[in-house]
């Protein structure tokens, strides 16, 4: 993926929503990369930009660069561990808040379509029944305005740019987003209308339930 005029926000440069002896929470912005890229001008990620400040923060999970919303890193390779386990088992709770065009087939519903890489557009995902790895999303529409729909996306597997091809097959693509979305809906948002605004799991310390939210700022 070849990234072109790489200027992610730097205001703020880095915003903790909660931090402890196992783990930190940030909301990312929409732009910035969650790891950094190959190149070195690719560099400022969610991740350096934490390292900065706790050099042992180790990767979790990821979102794409355009979406932005709640990430989690560990701050020890046990915690990262246990943490990654939770995700693998499909235990953590999150979800998403998406504006996307026109409206859903349904006020709620569940879109079980398998995906795989689109090796000739990469990084562009796409949905193949025969070959696909397994894709579900649940959806809940929050609110229906003139041509637009706000709808909260529930993931049950994460696949890469799974709510994205998932509602572009809908025939409701994300607004802002470039990939998937035809021109209408891209030039509709000046960034991807994409969110992750609630995440839950169980403290790698504790093993007590914990949940954070962070609101979607469009």
């Amino acid at each position: 993926m070849t990234l072109l005029h790489y200027a992610p926000p730097t205001e703020p440069y880095l915003s903790i929503v909660h931090q402890d002896d196992a783990l930190l929470v940030i909301n990312k912005p929409s732009g910035l990369l969650s790891v950094p890229g190959k190149a070195p001008e690719h560099y400022d990620s969610a991740w350096s930009r934490v390292c900065r400040v706790y050099p042992t923060a180790r990767i979790v999970h990821r979102l794409d660069m355009a979406t932005s919303g709640l990430i989690v890193f560990a701050l020890s390779k046990t915690a990262q561990a246990h943490l990654q386990r939770q995700f693998e088992r499909r235990v953590v709770r999150k979800y998403y808040r998406a504006h996307v065009a026109g409206q859903l087939p349904a006020q709620r519903g569940v879109i079980d379509l398998a995906m795989r890489c689109d090796w000739p557009n990469r990084p562009r995902q796409m949905i193949d029944l025969i070959e696909g790895r397994s894709a579900q999303t649940r959806y809940q529409v929050v609110q229906q305005q003139h041509g637009s729909s706000e709808v909260l996306l529930f993931p049950i597997t994460g696949r890469s740019h799974q709510l994205r091809v998932h509602m572009q097959v809908l025939g409701t693509p994300i607004l802002g987003d470039k990939f998937y979305a035809d021109d209408a809906a891209f030039a509709a948002a000046p960034r991807l209308l994409l969110h992750a605004e609630e995440i839950g799991f169980l403290h790698p310390l504790t093993e007590q339930p914990i949940n954070f939210h962070c609101p979607a700022e469009f």
